[in-house]
């Protein structure tokens, strides 16, 4: 494990991490609860993950706390990456449930921002994307709660789970819950969502 707490300690507060990814500091002042368009053309929730982007660390700092570690890509002008930060995420149950049992470190796509992954490696954003084959936006990666022997394994095969563009919220919020109880080691998404009655799998847009 890496120098966590001495690294983390650099960052005092959520401002902090919010005007490091272009929020300005009255955007800041909208709240807990509602999305703001950062500088970088990306729409961030104020309890975003404040993050040296190095995802072990992130993983690890998440699991001390009892929660999930997930990475959210977005990009700028995606249109259902809006409407998931006004939509999805503006429901408080959804919202809620998220912040309290997942650490989210939100990446840029296309970004240019070094990320350092689990093997160590350096890359931009943008390759880290290509990578783990994230071919559109908004995506999400949902991770072990653990980050040992993830180096060893092949990116695709270190995620637990992976939600591609943007179903209706009965689902969203499903697949956060499908990796908080851990039901990847016993059953299919598909098979968990009928089950907790999440509704149809229909998805409000593709990736993009």
């Amino acid at each position: 494990m890496r120098a966590l707490a001495s690294r983390r300690s650099v960052l005092t507060g959520a401002v902090a991490g919010l005007l490091a990814g272009g929020i300005s500091a009255a955007q800041v002042q909208a709240g807990p609860g509602k999305a703001v368009l950062g500088e970088d053309g990306l729409y961030h929730m104020p309890w975003y993950l404040e993050s040296f982007l190095d995802v072990e660390e992130d993983l690890t700092a998440a699991s001390a706390q009892g929660k999930r570690f997930v990475v959210l890509w977005g990009l700028r002008g995606c249109s259902l990456c809006r409407r998931m930060h006004e939509e999805h995420l503006a429901q408080a149950a959804i919202a809620d449930y998220v912040r309290a049992n997942f650490d989210v470190l939100h990446l840029n796509i296309l970004g240019a921002r070094s990320v350092t992954d689990f093997d160590g490696a350096k890359l931009s954003e943008k390759a880290f994307a290509e990578r783990y084959g994230i071919r559109g936006t908004p995506s999400l990666q949902f991770f072990p709660t653990s980050a040992d022997g993830l180096a060893q394994k092949a990116p695709a095969a270190r995620e637990v789970a992976r939600l591609a563009g943007l179903p209706a919220p009965p689902e969203f919020l499903a697949m956060f819950r499908y990796v908080r109880d851990k039901a990847y080691e016993t059953s299919t998404f598909e098979d968990f969502r009928k089950r907790s009655g999440a509704g149809s799998a229909g998805k409000t847009g593709a990736a993009g």
